[in-house]
C-alpha cells in the first residue's frame, strides 16, 4: 500500500479500468494518445465478456493487441484497486501550445496552475468537464504525466476534454486578444461569484491551495471573484471544490444563452 501511494506521483501512461479506457477510445477532442496493448485478468473472461467483446472490436479498429494475464501481473502495475482486471498501455498525449485560433468565439476555458496532487487535479478536471468547460490550459509542467491516476480520478474526463499548455505570462494575452473576460479566484478586492453576472466568453483562473495565483496574473485580470460561505469560516476550499462551485455558477448564468 505504501509503495502504491508513492506511485501516484510517478509518470505513467497505464490507464486502469474500463471507464478510463472507454473515455480514450471515445474521445473526439485533439487527443493523440494511442492504446498499444490491453491486459485482461484471465480469471475474468466470463464476468467481463461484454467488455472483452467491446475491446476486441475496438482492437481491430485502432490496432492494439489484447493479452490475457494473471491477476498478480495486473496488480503489480496498478495504483488503484478499482481497475476490474483490465488495464491499457498507452502512448503519451501531446498537449498543443495554446493559440488564439484554437479558441471558440464564445467559450468557457479554465487555466489551472499549482495544484499539488494528481487526484485533486483529476477531481478538478472531472468537475470542469461536467460544467461544460470548453478546454483547460495548463503550465508546461503538469499532472498529465500521471495519466493513469488522473484519468481514474476524473472518471475519464481528462481524456475527453481539450487541453493546451502555455507559459504563465502567455495565457492572458492570448485570451484577451480574443475578447475574453479574465476572472481569477481570490479574496482581495473581489466580488462574489453569486452577486455578479459573468457572460461568456470567460477564462477562469484557478490556483493551488498553497501557491495560489501569481500576482502578475491577478494584476492583469478583469475581475477577482470569490465564493461566499454560508457561515463564518476561515479555511479555504480545495482547488477542486472551488473550481466546481465557480464553474457551475458561471455555467448556470450562461446556460440559457
Amino acid at each position: 500500500m505504501i509503495r502504491k501511494e508513492k506511485d501516484k506521483f510517478i509518470p505513467s501512461n497505464i490507464l486502469e479500468g474500463m471507464t478510463s479506457i472507454s473515455a480514450l477510445l471515445n474521445s473526439t477532442c485533439e487527443n493523440d494518445r494511442k492504446i498499444e496493448r490491453i491486459w485482461i485478468d484471465n480469471a475474468k473472461r466470463k464476468s467481463k465478456a461484454g467488455e472483452i467483446g467491446f475491446l476486441t472490436a475496438k482492437s481491430k479498429e485502432f490496432g492494439f493487441s489484447i493479452e490475457f494475464v494473471n491477476a498478480e501481473q495486473i496488480d503489480a502495475l496498478t495504483v488503484g484497486n478499482t481497475h476490474g482486471g483490465i488495464l491499457a498501455f498507452c502512448t503519451d498525449r501531446t498537449l498543443p501550445i495554446l493559440r488564439a485560433d484554437k479558441l471558440i468565439a464564445n467559450g468557457f476555458y479554465v487555466y489551472l496552475d499549482g495544484i499539488e496532487d494528481p487526484y485533486n487535479f483529476g477531481y478538478t478536471v472531472r468537475s470542469l468537464y461536467a460544467a461544460g468547460v470548453n478546454g483547460i490550459v495548463l503550465p508546461p509542467r503538469n499532472w498529465m504525466s500521471a495519466a493513469g491516476v488522473v484519468a481514474r480520478a476524473s472518471a475519464g474526463a481528462s481524456e475527453l476534454i481539450p487541453m493546451y499548455t502555455a507559459n504563465t505570462e502567455d495565457v492572458l494575452p492570448v485570451f484577451q486578444s480574443c475578447s475574453y473576460r479574465v476572472l481569477c479566484a481570490g479574496i482581495r478586492d473581489s466580488v462574489s461569484v453569486f452577486d455578479e453576472t459573468f457572460p461568456y466568453p470567460i477564462l477562469l483562473v484557478i490556483g493551488g491551495e498553497k501557491r495560489g495565483i501569481s500576482r502578475k496574473i491577478l494584476e492583469q485580470a478583469d475581475q477577482i471573484v470569490r465564493i461566499d460561505y454560508g457561515r463564518d469560516f476561515r479555511g479555504s476550499l480545495s482547488s477542486a471544490s472551488a473550481a466546481t462551485v465557480m464553474a457551475f455558477e458561471i455555467y448556470r448564468q450562461n446556460r440559457k444563452r
